[in-house]
């Protein structure tokens, strides 16, 4: 017993070469992670927080576009709407213009019409004072010769007749319409 106890003073302690082997082999994965695996973590990290940065600074710069845009797209929504309005307005100015237009065209037109109506009515009332004339003074002649009871077949006597009837007529015709 003394042996196994001499061997093994204590049971918790490793031997000396497992705790030499043991420590080198610690530093040397201290070595490699401090050497290796810290800078790449940093760089990760680093490269992280530059992507979460760099995003919120896109993120502002789009939400500012956005901002411009906005303001441009109401800009051009004001200038539309005044561009709209003044073509309203020119639109019912020159429906305006149109209906004057139209309407002194039918003015003239109207009183083309009524001049041509007169002009025609007057050539019409000449035609038939004309035809009237003639069988007036036939049948005046007419009357004439048989209340005379001389015949007036000569032309001058005839017309002389006619014409002082025509002239009595026409007198009584001027004082009916004074009155």
């Amino acid at each position: 017993m003394n042996i196994l106890a001499a061997e093994s003073a204590n049971p918790l302690l490793p031997p000396l070469g497992e705790i030499i082997v043991g420590l080198i082999t610690f530093s040397i994965l201290v070595f490699v992670v401090v050497k290796l695996v810290v800078p790449r973590f940093e760089q990760v990290f680093r490269a992280r927080r530059e992507a979460i940065e760099g995003g919120i600074e896109r993120a502002e710069a789009m939400q500012a576009e956005a901002k411009a845009a906005l303001e441009q797209y109401r800009a051009q929504l004001a200038e539309a709407r005044a561009e709209a309005a003044q073509i309203r307005d020119q639109a019912r100015a020159e429906g305006q213009q149109i209906l004057e237009e139209l309407r002194a065209q039918a003015q003239e037109e109207s009183a083309r019409i009524v001049a041509r109506g007169e002009e025609q009515l007057a050539t019409s009332r000449q035609q038939v004072v004309n035809e009237l004339r003639g069988q007036i003074g036939t049948l005046a002649v007419q009357l004439a010769g048989q209340v005379v009871g001389e015949s007036l077949a000569d032309d001058a006597r005839r017309r002389g007749t006619v014409d002082r009837f025509l002239a009595e007529l026409d007198g009584m015709a001027a004082t009916e319409s004074a009155r």
